[in-house]
């Protein structure tokens, strides 16, 4: 609870710094621009400072009242309504601030150093000065030009933040599907065991176990140890074996794994799962399996083979044979290592391949 809370605190203070540092940032740009065309830069960074609450509220208003409260609400005739009155009370407030304070204060400095200085700006009377409309002008542009930079700083944080909520669930989801979709195969397995009494069934139950506890405990975090993932797809190999027994030839080959390699977890127990599935469980006869994982340079390379049955494949089949667990591993990989992995299936009438290629220190962070 304590770790939360101060969590919490730490993401608000540094969000306060942050807006802090940007509204700074602008005084100190501001005072530049405009120190150039004034007597000093101190006299630039006062007036500067005498607008910056207006800066402030027209961005704060926007971004934190108008658009939570109607454009993320879907009311967007109280959204524009709401934007034209933020403008036109920002723009007023400063021209009018710039009539009744600091045109006369620059005014006043340049006269100093220039006794002949003549400004027609302030020329007529409140009224007058505020109705002219290229000094409005000038003003909306003034008021406008960072406080539109900040609410597109905004827009971009609020769509990227959007966008990885979306992603992650996204994510969640076709995990989900695939605790589901394991368990459903191996308590088959198991069934096919306690029904012939076989002796074997207290290995599967402790097999399965592990595997279950790695999935649903170990498997939620954004990477895992290679070493790890492996060895969880050797205990599934296992399993498998009990079931099928000398009907099945599997070779498992490993070559280049070390210590401290990192990969999204379940992607590669899919690939065998789904090489048992549609191979060697709809084969009667003798079936293989042929799995090799290769890893160079941090490349990834794994390939999984299997036999299929001997009667003809038509087009339906072969759709059916591209199962859950292959659609979900290609969309995770979409999503985790986009520009970075390849995922081919190539299909005959009497085997199947499936290849996954990826650079495992390109993944995208969710």
């Amino acid at each position: 609870m304590r770790l939360n809370v101060l969590k919490i605190c730490t993401s608000k203070v540094k969000r306060l710094l942050l807006h802090v540092l940007f509204w700074v940032t602008v005084l100190l740009v501001l005072t530049v621009i405009y120190g150039a065309g004034m007597p000093g830069y101190w006299l630039s960074l006062g007036i500067v400072a005498m607008f910056l609450p207006v800066h402030i509220f027209y961005f704060y208003a926007i971004g934190y009242v108008i658009i939570p409260r109607f454009f993320n609400q879907k009311k967007y005739i109280e959204f524009l309504v709401s934007i034209f009155c933020c403008v036109l009370l920002s723009t007023l407030t400063f021209r009018i601030i710039e009539i009744l304070i600091a045109d006369p204060i620059i005014y006043k400095a340049v006269k100093k150093t220039d006794p002949t200085f003549v400004w027609h700006k302030l020329d007529g009377t409140f009224r007058e000065q505020l109705a002219k409309p290229v000094y409005l002008i000038s003003a909306f542009e003034q008021t406008n030009i960072f406080v539109w930079i900040a609410l597109s700083i905004k827009f971009f944080k609020m769509w990227f933040e959007r966008r990885q909520a979306a992603i992650e669930a996204e994510l969640n989801f076709l995990k989900g599907q695939l605790h589901p979709h394991f368990l459903f195969n191996t308590l088959n397995n198991l069934y096919a065991l306690t029904l012939t009494q076989s002796p074997q069934s207290p290995s599967v139950v402790m097999g399965l176990a592990e595997i279950l506890r790695y999935m649903l405990y170990e498997a939620n975090t954004e990477v895992v140890d290679l070493e790890r993932d492996i060895r969880i797809v050797e205990n599934y190999i296992e399993l498998e074996k009990i079931r099928y027994g000398e009907r099945l030839d599997i070779n498992f080959s490993i070559n280049g794994l070390t210590s401290g390699q990192r990969i999204a977890p379940l992607l590669i127990l899919p690939l065998v799962e789904n090489a048992f599935k549609h191979g060697a469980s709809e084969q009667v006869g003798q079936a293989w399996i042929n799995i090799d994982l290769r890893i160079k340079n941090n490349q990834l390379k794994f390939k999984i083979a299997n036999s299929r049955p001997e009667t003809a494949v038509d087009k339906d089949d072969k759709k059916h044979h591209v199962s859950i667990g292959l659609a979900n591993v290609r969309k995770r990989m979409d999503i985790l290592y986009p520009s970075s992995h390849e995922l081919r299936i190539l299909e005959e009438d009497d085997v199947f391949v499936v290849i996954m290629e990826i650079e495992l220190e390109k993944r995208q962070e969710i």
